[in-house]
């Protein structure tokens, strides 16, 4: 090979370079965390764009689609940040194919995945509790689990959306020894404050039954954490139960980082409807005061429901050893 050809074809080489490095910031918010790690090592350029992308996905768990960042924190291995397509509401069965920066700014996307056509809601033009409002809409309760949705004339700012404007209290996710990930408050949380909802991709039973069946194989090579979420809400009647399914394993937001605790933690899990919207929403109030860096725990249900499930580690007084895990 003479000189001539071997500076033609260095030439394309560098011309390729550069084409990747000019278009690096488009191609690598799509990369998983060890195809960023494997360009970061090819040149120096590739190795600041990755650096980049590293430090803003530590910075923010929520992709900036929450009022507050939520950053991740590990003083335990070498994990950087979890790896997940964040969604701040309920999605349907996807194929994850969302970058890690795909989101557009904090515009909050419908939390209403399922309308109700011609529905009722209230004309208020504005629902305000402490002004003495006659809202048809509103629950009265300690727990409030009725809002006002999408079939009613007020808009977001409404008093009775408590629920649907966001994460309005600032957390973080910090990496345990034993428990993995753990969602913890980065400030004082007041008895009664809404945490987040827990967002997923809403399943039938037979589909959360299949994927429980796979994710029980993976988990049994000890580095898969998955987030399948089943509530079961016995109806008035006595003689039904609705089931919701939501997996947050590929797709959900900051609440699939929540552990169990045997005590039933410090988080209320509330069932809430809103007017117009077909489907309920499972949503987390904080049922006492939380301290700062305090960590976020709820009750995932009766252990006696399997005795065989994975060891809790919640280290409450009254732990029984076992996380709960039902037969779905």
């Amino acid at each position: 090979m003479d000189k001539q050809q071997r500076t033609g074809e260095s030439e394309k080489d560098d011309d390729g370079a550069g084409i990747l490095c000019r278009f690096a910031h488009l191609v690598f918010p799509y990369l998983e965390p060890a195809g960023l790690a494997s360009v970061s090592a090819t040149c120096k350029v590739l190795h600041v764009v990755s650096k980049t992308i590293t430090s803003s996905r530590i910075s923010d768990a929520s992709r900036n689609l929450e009022n507050y960042p939520i950053p991740f924190f590990n003083f335990v291995d070498s994990e950087l940040y979890a790896n997940f397509i964040y969604s701040p509401v309920q999605t349907l069965p996807t194929s994850p194919s969302i970058p890690w920066g795909g989101g557009s700014g904090r515009v909050r996307s419908d939390p209403f995945i399922v309308r109700v056509e011609g529905a009722y809601g209230c004309d208020c033009e504005s629902c305000d509790l402490d002004s003495g409002s006659n809202c048809a809409c509103m629950d009265f309760s300690d727990l409030p689990t009725r809002e006002c949705g999408p079939s009613c004339g007020c808009g977001l700012e409404c008093g009775n959306r408590l629920t649907q404007k966001g994460i309005s209290v600032k957390l973080k996710v910090v990496k345990d020894r034993r428990k993995g990930w753990s969602l913890c408050a980065a400030e004082f949380i007041p008895k009664g404050k809404f945490i987040c909802e827990y967002t997923g991709e809403l399943l039938t039973t037979e589909e959360a039954r299949n994927r429980q069946r796979l994710y029980d194989k993976l988990s049994k090579s000890g580095h898969f954490s998955p987030a399948l979420l089943v509530v079961k809400e016995h109806l008035p009647s006595g003689n039904a139960c609705m089931r919701i399914n939501i997996d947050a394993t590929r797709i959900g937001n900051i609440a699939r980082f929540i552990n169990h605790s045997c005590d039933g933690g410090n988080l209320s899990t509330l069932i809430v409807r809103s007017s117009g919207a077909l489907l309920p929403r499972v949503c987390f109030l904080s049922s006492r005061v939380i301290l700062e860096n305090e960590e976020l725990a709820f009750s995932y249900g009766d252990t006696t429901v399997n005795s065989t499930g994975s060891q809790c580690f919640c280290s409450s007084a009254c732990c029984s050893g076992i996380l709960p895990a039902e037969h779905t």
